[in-house]
């Protein structure tokens, strides 16, 4: 399965993960409606990308040690984000700034594949989180991400997982001790 590491060392190679940032728990990477085009890759910890839905705050996607993280919507349109992202936990980030890392990508085809080869597998990411919020079942979709991201499960709290998962904890707690 491809992912980013490709990019990440491609990037780590040439030296473009030139600066550090140490979030809290709780504290954010980005704010929502900001504009970030950084590229940050995450040492350790945890991080959440939410939307604002309705008022509240949902669970898009999470990221962990050894992910490539970023806004993907400023990233690649320039404006203003619809995610925030904050740390669930202690985080380590590295961070690619944005201009340096675009220059760099579309100076070399094979570089610029390894973009590609990213994206690909975002985007196959992002069809599979598609149909986990399609699939009208709480046991269903609890069932496809333990079996797609069973990371989520060991390093995720209970709470952010039954809201990226469109239930409450009591429903969360139910199905984990039925399916046990």
């Amino acid at each position: 399965m491809a992912s980013f590491t490709p990019l990440y060392q491609l990037l780590d190679e040439a030296g473009l993960w030139n600066r550090r940032l140490t979030l809290k728990r709780g504290e954010y990477l980005m704010l929502h409606g900001h504009r970030d085009r950084d590229i940050y890759f995450v040492l350790s910890g945890t991080l959440v990308a939410t939307a604002i839905i309705d008022g509240e705050e949902q669970c898009m996607r999470f990221g962990y040690a050894g992910d490539v993280v970023a806004a993907i919507d400023t990233h690649i349109g320039g404006g203003a984000s619809c995610f925030g992202i904050k740390a669930l936990r202690k985080s380590e980030l590295e961070i690619a700034n944005y201009s340096d890392y675009r220059a760099f990508m579309q100076a070399d085809p094979e570089r610029r594949r390894a973009w590609e080869q990213s994206m690909e597998w975002l985007i196959q990411g992002l069809l599979e989180r598609e149909i986990d919020l399609l699939t009208p079942s709480p046991e269903d979709r609890y069932r496809r991400v333990l079996a797609r991201s069973p990371r989520l499960f060991q390093e995720v709290p209970a709470k952010y997982i039954a809201n990226y998962l469109r239930m409450t904890p009591e429903t969360l707690s139910r199905i984990k001790k039925d399916a046990g």
